[in-house]
């Protein structure tokens, strides 16, 4: 019995289903308004389950006596996006494996990969576990540690942990049906927490480094997404990077360095080169076309200095 909802845990299903495991129902949120026109889309996991023919369920809250009737050996979890009662955590003969995208009990919660790069990580990785009623606190089959690229966003990471995490829980499904699990308590004592992300977390801080800001830029992609203030609205900050204009003083959130291709900004500790912008009602542009079309001058402010 496989519960998923985001694009996170579409790999794990497809690696389960590849590897002849019977599915024999797939659980995943029901449908929600998204886009700007607000229609119901379905879910990854659902468009997933359709193309694998797969059975499908989409409670708004998950019941144990619906699911009893399919009699699963045991359940997966990844990215399923609302918590589950312990009647169904207890279902299955051999219980829940969760798929979490970072190294238990560290950064347990809903945003793990992004407070990884906020943090700085230079690694990270997934791991397999037992699922309780604590948030990502069960007791761990196997993990697996994945290094950080220099310059990797949330989306992308993300998107590898997904295969990683797949095959791990493979390698998890196989221990368990042959009898060979070893399931490892996690040292609370070293768990750290990710909390769901808010949109104001974007909110660029020119007070910031640079280093800190540029980590920002990466771990909010694509959502919340980096912004600041620019001329009376927001500018969206795709890309960024530490800048390399000479140090110097400045009021954060002063544009220093300004070319054809150029927008290096100051923040509290060196200044952060603009890569790929998005102004209001606008599109996602490399910044010399943006540049080209709104000329900047050096000494422009953006964001606001409450210091």
């Amino acid at each position: 019995m496989f519960f998923g909802t985001a694009e996170f845990a579409v790999p794990s299903l497809e690696r389960v289903a590849a590897a002849r495991h019977e599915v024999v129902l797939c659980v995943t949120q029901p449908d929600r308004p998204q886009g700007r026109g607000l229609g119901r889309q379905p879910s990854p996991v659902k468009q997933a389950a359709a193309r694998l023919g797969l059975p499908l369920a989409q409670p708004e809250r998950v019941e144990a006596a619906p699911l009893e009737a399919v009699h699963p050996e045991i359940g997966v979890v990844a990215a399923y996006g609302q918590l589950i009662p312990r009647e169904v955590l207890t279902l299955a003969p051999h219980g829940m494996l969760g798929v979490h995208p970072s190294l238990l009990p560290r950064y347990r919660g809903a945003a793990p990969v992004a407070w990884a790069l906020l943090n700085g990580e230079t690694t990270t990785g997934v791991t397999i576990f037992q699922l309780n009623e604590r948030v990502d606190a069960g007791e761990i089959v196997l993990q697996e540690t994945v290094a950080i690229e220099p310059h990797e966003d949330a989306h992308d990471l993300t998107g590898r942990l997904a295969q990683h995490g797949a095959e791990a829980l493979v390698r998890a499904l196989e221990l368990v049906a042959n009898g060979r699990a070893r399931f490892e308590l996690q040292d609370d004592s070293q768990a750290t927490f990710a909390p769901k992300l808010t949109k104001a977390q974007g909110r660029i801080d020119w007070r910031s480094p640079a280093a800190r800001l540029e980590r920002l830029v990466r771990a909010m992609m694509p959502w919340p997404g980096a912004f600041t203030e620019w001329r009376g609205g927001p500018l969206k900050v795709w890309r960024a990077a530490e800048g390399d204009a000479p140090e110097r003083a400045g009021v954060p959130g002063t544009a220093m360095r300004v070319t054809d291709e150029v927008l290096e900004v100051m923040t509290g500790q060196g200044t952060l080169a603009l890569i790929e912008v998005q102004p209001a009602g606008g599109r996602r542009m490399r910044v010399r076309e943006f540049l080209a079309g709104h000329p900047i001058q050096a000494g422009e402010r953006f964001g606001v200095d409450d210091a």
